[in-house]
């Protein structure tokens, strides 16, 4: 028998009788080895001895963080690969490894971000269906109050923004705080007169006055301050935070501010004289001309207007609460001077910017009516 390659011949006497494909063993078989014998494991790293930190600023991937502790350092971070597509925000209480000196040139690594308490988000437009409504935004996470700064003068109040914050303040579970600036040159009835029904908690601001109101309601929380520009707000955040040193811009001839703070911060608030408490925290945002309310359902937008709840008792079932509904209780409701019609029509043209029907840019004010537009 002669072998040759994957064939066999058999013979005779030296004659060739016939040939047949050869069988394969198992001790023909020849295992190249791997590059490397190591198994592969998704278990990721304890990091046991990580210390906590509170993020008070992000810029262009890199994240200034606070350690727990009076004199901790502030360390600067980046974003450790395991966290995947998990975003890092203002507010948010992380782990850190690595470098935590807080030296000149000292880098750590973010591997764990603790569940957040509450999520203060917006978007760009109202409807979801829109490319800027399917834009969320997170404005900050963790705050413990909304402080909505509004102007009651140059430029003039716009209710219709306060209601928008007010909607993403009950919707992310934050207690809301109406801060009305430049007290000295009108006074706030009209704008009170507007939320008596909330019993909405407010603190005027003069450019004289002291701020021992709203430090003491500021003692101990993660207070956000939003406002469209030019209402004071910055100004507002230096006489807080001496050190802050936030630019302070102009109001333009046509009423609107401009832009000044460029990037949300957190900013310790120094402690009071003679208090061992917590001052708190405020995070100052940069001025916003729109607050969009795409990711708040419909039912949910209501609960923004605590007012107008109990006049849905008597509606039918899956009532759109528009005007065009004949059965709606609201109408009702309102004219038996339960509520205030204009807190009526302002959640109808939020529902209506809700489903596109109305010019998503900003509307003219009405000649003579200081709390219209939004």
């Amino acid at each position: 028998m002669v072998r040759g390659g994957d064939r066999q011949e058999l013979t005779c006497g030296g004659a060739p009788l016939a040939t047949k494909r050869r069988e394969y063993d198992e001790d023909d078989v020849r295992v190249r080895p791997g590059k490397s014998s190591r198994p592969r494991t998704r278990t990721r790293p304890r990091h046991e001895n990580a210390v906590d930190g509170f993020v008070i600023a992000v810029d262009r991937g890199r994240y200034t963080c606070v350690l727990a502790g009076a004199d901790a350092p502030t360390v600067t971070a980046m974003r450790a690969r395991e966290l995947g597509r998990k975003s890092v925000v203002v507010g948010d209480r992380v782990a850190l490894v690595g470098d935590t000196s807080g030296a000149a040139g000292a880098l750590a690594r973010i591997v764990r971000i603790a569940e957040r308490r509450s999520v203060l988000r917006r978007t760009a437009d109202d409807d979801e269906t829109t490319a800027e409504g399917r834009l969320e935004r997170v404005v900050v996470a963790n705050a413990d109050q909304l402080v909505i700064v509004s102007a009651l003068a140059d430029p003039p109040p716009r209710t219709g923004f306060v209601d928008r914050c007010l909607v993403a303040a009950y919707d992310a579970g934050i207690e809301p705080l109406l801060c009305l600036t430049k007290a000295d040159l009108a006074g706030p009835e009209a704008v009170l007169d507007y939320y008596t029904e909330l019993e909405l908690p407010y603190v005027l601001i003069r450019p004289d006055s002291d701020l021992d109101a709203l430090r003491a309601l500021l003692a101990g929380r993660i207070s956000v301050l939003v406002g469209h520009s030019g209402v004071g707000k910055s100004t507002l955040v230096n006489r807080l935070v001496p050190d802050a040193e936030r630019a302070v811009g102009t109001v333009s001839a046509i009423g609107r501010g401009r832009h000044t703070s460029t990037s949300a911060v957190a900013l310790r608030l120094p402690p009071a004289p003679g208090a061992d408490a917590d001052p708190g925290w405020i995070v100052d945002t940069p001025g916003v001309r729109s607050f969009g309310l795409a990711h708040v359902s419909a039912d949910s937008l209501l609960h923004g207007f605590p007012d107008l709840v109990e006049g849905t008792v008597d509606c039918p079932a899956n009532c759109p609460h528009t005007a065009e509904e004949p059965d709606c209780g609201l109408d009702a409701w309102v004219a038996a001077g339960k509520a205030d019609p204009r807190r009526l029509a302002s959640y109808r043209r939020l529902l209506a910017s809700r489903s596109g029907d109305t010019d998503p840019r900003e509307p003219e004010r009405n000649p003579g009516d200081p709390l219209a537009g939004s």
